[in-house]
């Protein structure tokens, strides 16, 4: 089968076409005919070497990348009972494991997957399962945003972040998000009741009684972020790389804060998602739809740092 193989960490130069030998399934997996998948910026951090991940990963010969799926179920494991050959399925794989997603066909814990909304093609649904769970398990796991809540949501016309807008507006909060200006209609259109342009404003000197934020940028934002938030509030961090300041800081205002959020593999919280594609809750963004032999170009988009929604490799 076809595969994208990362032959050493570095530049998208490294990232190889090749055929390897066809992956077999355990137990408690299924085969999956892949027919797109999702690059993330945590697929370019560990190519690069970046990511603390990719030091776990290094052990793999060959390495392939990747964790965002949807396909078609090609054959099952012996303890499988929730799905069957034939059906459309989507998922994050392993993470953060060794996905093998940029390949053909990928192995899959049943348990990691749900089955594909009819009315969402598999580029939708490809986009709509790291970023999405991320936005989802943020609000429903790291922290618990509720309906009467105000929300701050960084970088909130990326990834996670468009997917966190429509998700917490599902949910009732008061939306409030950050972005440049030049995405504030395509923020306010997801459902957000006010935007801040972050780099004509200071948010934290606009904002506060803030229940709850979800941290995207790192840096000293977390830092702005706290002084924005009512105490006993919620931040909920994307980034790494927190202070032992970051930590005080928020021990002064009794927040709940989560300092690094590690998104994880659950077919329950995927199933949560397929609900909300399919009732039309929440709509990805694709910004661009690349080939498989064009997965470079993939990485390379997500490290301009201004991708709108989601990029996409079609099988």
């Amino acid at each position: 089968m076809k595969a994208i193989v990362l032959e050493r960490f570095g530049g998208t130069e490294h990232l190889i076409e090749k055929e390897i030998e066809k992956t077999t399934i355990k137990n408690n997996e299924v085969l999956v005919k892949v027919k797109a998948i999702s690059i993330n910026p945590v697929d370019v951090k560990v190519r690069c070497r970046k990511a603390p991940l990719a030091e776990s990963l290094a052990q793999y010969n060959p390495l392939i990348l990747g964790w965002d799926i949807s396909g078609v179920i090609a054959d099952i494991g012996s303890e499988v009972t929730s799905f069957k050959i034939g059906d459309e399925v989507f998922g994050m794989v392993n993470f953060a494991g060794h996905g093998k997603a940029y390949a053909e066909y990928v192995a899959a814990p049943a348990e990691h997957l749900a089955l594909k909304p009819e009315n969402v093609t598999h580029i939708e649904a490809a986009a709509s399962t790291l970023a999405a769970l991320t936005a989802w398990q943020a609000f429903d796991s790291y922290g618990k945003l509720r309906s009467t809540d105000k929300v701050l949501i960084h970088a909130a016309a990326g990834g996670v972040g468009h997917f966190a807008v429509q998700i917490a507006k599902h949910i009732g909060a008061h939306v409030i998000a950050t972005s440049s200006a030049a995405n504030r209609d395509f923020i306010l259109n997801r459902g957000a009741d006010q935007h801040i342009d972050y780099k004509a404003d200071h948010f934290e000197d606009i904002l506060h009684d803030i229940d709850f934020v979800l941290e995207a940028i790192g840096g000293d934002n977390f830092q702005k972020s706290v002084q924005v938030l009512k105490p006993f509030g919620t931040i909920v961090a994307l980034p790494s790389g927190h202070t032992q300041e970051d930590e005080k800081l928020a021990r002064e205002k009794n927040l709940h804060a989560c300092y690094f959020m590690s998104v994880y593999s659950n077919g329950r919280d995927m199933q949560k998602i397929a609900s909300l594609l399919e009732k039309g809750i929440i709509k990805p963004h694709i910004s661009h739809v690349f080939g498989f032999h064009e997965i470079a170009k993939a990485h390379e988009q997500i490290e301009t740092g201004r991708t709108i929604g989601k990029v996409v490799v079609e099988l």
